[in-house]
Formats: structure tokens, sequence, C-alpha cells
């Protein structure tokens, strides 16, 4: 008998999937296993797999449609089975669906009626803003990489979007030309506002604005369509003229370099000033071969220059925040006033720390160990005797989750701001695969390579400015964590043992906790025994 394969649930914001690409057509052969189809999610491009065996008899949708979760996207059974009536119940329960938006509609308050414009003519495409991260309210247009009036191939990238976690490719699934541009590079768009439209060469893309207005489908972003008009006729002018300097091509009109996220970062590694590289790429972006074949020259600044501002005159410049530095300002003004912190300072004795780690690094270890790493064990095995460190305050219901696995948030630092991976499961974990995959995030954070599935579930959190030289610090709550652990630089210190003054090695660790999950008591005796793990780190090892 003949089943229908509806679109799963693939995430667990996920509400919709667009089919990216059918491996599959009508009439193939399919056995349990096979992949039917790639499906674009919001949070990655995934496989859909199929669970039955037969013939694939029905596509109800095509490549690059979307279909909400539990939507109908095929039907596989048995070859030349009819499936008539199957396809009709699909039919009618597409049709059973508008009565009730329209009830729902008619419950809402009158509201004048829209005016309806046809636009089954216009052979275009309205681009939105996706929403590239669970967190993600809007994007920013960070570059331009294709101009009003450039023809636009499937998998062409239109823009370069930062998000509140990263700078990311828009990517065009639509053959045409670009009509139209709804907002310039620096500027901001609110998911599933209208950012641009592709079609056919002198397609109507005005009727399209204003049906999307009509629809009350268009953001801000699109009322603020009669200005970015007026921005697009400006367009020819950004273009570099073939005369001008090498840094100049490359910048929009706000000054930002055009250059691909590869580029970018293979230019950083070679300590090379993008702006001067010349780019080869469409619109005179900078890609990879240009940053290999780029030979740098020496540049004359002349002496006192118009380099350095004039002594005694006063200036300053407003820097539009990144998608990050607003993310990180939301979540932490959320955190610090809407939990009551309070901190907790221990100094930990670190000699015989520094002894174990200089004998394991001896050993040839399939990674060399940090201090940092010892740290993120030590912590670990702590929260296991200490369950109460553990866990977070759930405020919609007024109480506290305590969490059974343990899984080590550890901060780092990068030039847009900050973001946390996870060592997920760290108690389960030995030295070496914890330090081996620190090592890895922190090579990904710097491309912007992590993904969302290694920046979530972390149960407790560690920053570590020891390496900055910082003695002692405090942090603000990660929430919904209870605690986090500032650790400080290591420092040789006079100690007193043994009634005697001795050089000793002291670093100072502060734990920051939430007092509504964790008392004073409670995070002292954490403290304990994190000291007592990490001043004997052989306990940890076992």
């Amino acid at each position: 008998m003949a089943e229908v394969i509806r679109m799963p649930k693939m995430s667990d914001t996920m509400e919709e999937g667009v089919i990216a690409s059918w491996l599959k057509k009508v009439g193939d052969t399919v056995k349990s296993g096979d992949i039917l189809a790639e499906v674009e999610t919001d949070k990655a491009t995934m496989e859909l797999e199929s669970y039955e065996d037969g013939t694939l008899l029905y596509i109800g949708i095509e490549e690059k449609a979307s279909v909400p979760v539990d939507g109908v996207i095929a039907i596989i059974g048995k070859k030349g089975e009819n499936i008539d009536s199957l396809i009709s119940s699909i039919g009618s329960e597409s049709k059973d669906e508008a009565p009730a938006k329209e009830k729902t509609e008619e419950s809402a308050p009158a509201a004048e009626p829209a005016e309806k414009i046809d636009t089954s003519g216009i052979k275009a495409t309205v681009i939105k803003m996706p929403k590239m991260s669970d967190t993600m309210e809007e994007g920013v247009i960070a570059a331009w990489v294709k101009k009003v009036g450039d023809t636009v191939k499937s998998g062409d990238i239109l823009a370069e979007v930062e998000t509140d976690k990263a700078t990311m490719e828009l990517e065009s699934y639509d053959d045409g030309v670009l009509l139209y541009t709804a907002v310039e590079a620096g500027k901001g768009v609110p998911v599933d506002g209208v950012i641009a439209i592709i079609g056919e060469k002198g397609a109507d893309y005005e009727t399209l604005l204003k049906a999307e207005a009509s629809n009350k489908s268009v953001t801000k972003s699109a009322e603020a369509a009669p200005a970015a008009k007026e921005d697009k006729k400006e367009t020819p002018k950004a273009a570099p003229a073939p005369s001008a300097p090498a840094a100049s091509s490359h910048s929009t009109n706000n000054g930002r370099v055009i250059a691909s996220p590869l580029a970018k970062k293979l230019a950083e590694e070679k300590g090379f000033d993008i702006a001067q590289i010349p780019g080869s790429g469409d619109g005179g972006r900078i890609i990879k071969r240009d940053v290999e074949a780029f030979v740098p020259t020496a540049t004359a600044v002349a002496a006192g220059g118009s380099v350095a501002a004039a002594v005694g005159v006063e200036s300053y410049e407003d820097v539009p925040a990144s998608q990050m530095r607003k993310a990180i300002t939301k979540s932490l003004n959320a955190s610090q006033f809407g939990a009551p912190h309070f901190y907790l300072t221990m100094e930990i004795d670190m000699d015989k720390t520094m002894e174990a780690r200089a004998s394991i690094n001896e050993m040839a270890a399939p990674a060399k160990i940090s201090f940092n790493d010892i740290v993120i064990k030590a912590v670990a095995a702590a929260l296991k005797k200490h369950p109460m460190v553990n866990s977070s305050w759930i405020s919609e219901t007024n109480s506290i989750r305590m969490n059974h696995h343990i899984s080590i948030g550890v901060a780092m630092a990068i030039e847009d701001g900050l973001v946390v991976p996870v060592v997920k499961f760290a108690d389960n974990k030995s030295l070496a695969q914890i330090s081996a995959e620190v090592k890895e995030f922190g090579g990904k954070a710097k491309a912007k390579k992590l993904g969302l599935d290694e920046m979530q579930g972390n149960t407790f959190t560690v920053s570590n400015l020891g390496m900055f030289g910082i003695s002692e610090f405090t942090s603000i709550i990660n929430a919904p964590e209870s605690c986090i652990l500032a650790v400080g630089a290591i420092k040789a210190t006079p100690v007193v043992k043994n009634g005697q003054i001795v050089p000793g090695n002291i670093m100072k660790v502060t734990l920051t906790c939430d007092h509504r999950t964790v008392d004073g008591a409670v995070g002292s005796a954490f403290l304990q025994t994190l000291k007592g793990f990490i001043e004997d780190p052989v306990r940890i090892l076992i």
C-alpha cells in the first residue's frame, strides 16, 4: 500500500523546509535508507531519507519550493499502484485548512481590505532575508556581491550578510537579472524583509513590491523602498574607475572592503592589508586567488601627513554595532539585570599543576595540554560532585532545571565579539580529547566557521583571560546557566609554606553565581573541590 511522505521536523525551531534538490525522480525504485532529497532547514541543509521500499509514484513539491512541517512532499508505493484517492485526500487537506484560516481572520478586528494585486504574469521572484540562526532577528548587508543589472544564476552569491553569529554568504536560488536591491551595504534588514528581486529583464518589480506591501508581508525595509530606489540610482558611482587606486576599487560607498570570507582569512594569515589587494571577482570582489597572487609593495607615508589627526583637535567616529555585538549586548543585559549575581574568589596553588602539565606534554601526548584544558577537565569533575552548580533557573515555570549531563562552554574572543563553543559531555572526555577539541574550536572561531550545534547545550562556562596577563576579574553569567568561572593568570608570588616564605605560583579564580539557584555555601564547596582537583591534577586523570 502506498505511503505518504511528509516533511519531518528536522530541528527544534523548524517550521518549514525547502526542497533544495530531488535526488530521486518519479518512477525511480526506492529502498529504505535511500536519500530522496536535500532539504534546507533553518539550521542547515540536510538529507531526507526514505524509510519505505517501493517506487516513487508522486512528487508534490518542486525544487526550491518550501513545505511546512508535516506537509506532503511525496508518495511511495508499488509500481503502477493507483494513488488518485491519496492525491485527492492531499488536496482536501489543503481545502480544510482554508476555512480555518478564514475563521481566524474573521475573529480579528475588522481592517480595511488590502487591494488585491495580480502578479501572476510577472516573471520575477522576491528575495527575503532568511533566518540564518535561531536567535537572528535581522541581518546586515555587509557587501553586495552583485549589483542591479547583473545576470544571476542559481548558486551565485548575491551578498554577504552579517548575522548575530557570523558573516555568511547569501546564495541565489533563481536565474535571471538582479532587478532591485532594497537596501545599501551596511544597512540592516529584519528576517523576512525584502532585500532584492530577481527576474526577467524589464519585469515589473514595482508591482511585486506593491503586492508585498498590500499583503502585509513586507517589513520596515520594504517600507523604506522609496529611499532605497533613490540610493539605487547612485550605484553606478560606486563602480571603480580604471585609473583609481587598488584600495578604492574594492570598497563600497561606506568604505567596506568587498572580499570573500576565505580571502579575508587568508590575507590575515599572510599579514596583508586586504584593502591593497586588487579583486578579480564580480564587481571587484577579492577572492582567494587574488590573495595568493598578491605581492605587497612598500608604501611611503609622508612625514607629518594627514594620517594622524592634528594635535589638540577632538574627533570621533560612530561605528554601527555588528549583529554579533548587538546579540551579546542583548543577552548579557538580560543576564546581568535579570539574575541576582554574587561572586566568590579563591587562590589556587599551581606548583604541582605546572609540574604535571610539563610531564604530560613531555610524553608526546596527541595534543599539547594547556592550563585551560586542565581547568575545564577539573570543572567537569567538580560539577559531578556539586550538581546544583550544574543547574539553571527556568523563569517561565519558576523552577530549577537539574542538568544530568555536563557540557562546558569555553568563552573565546574573536574580532567581532565573543563566541562560546561547547565541549559536550566534558566529564567523559580525556585531557587530550578536550585539548584537541578546544584547539579545533579556536581555529573555527577565527575563521567564523563554528556551527550552531557547536555553540549550544552548555551547562557551565569557563572564561579565561590569564593569557592576557589579567590576574583577577569577574564574568557575567551566560544565561540560562547558574554559574560561570573567571580564570586569571598564574602569578609568581611569595607564599607561606611550613611557616616559611617561599616562592610560589598562584592562580585566582572567581565564580559568578545566580543566587536563585546557588547559595554562597554551595558555590564555596564547589570551589573547594575545584581547588583540590587543579592543585593535584592526577586526581582528574583517573
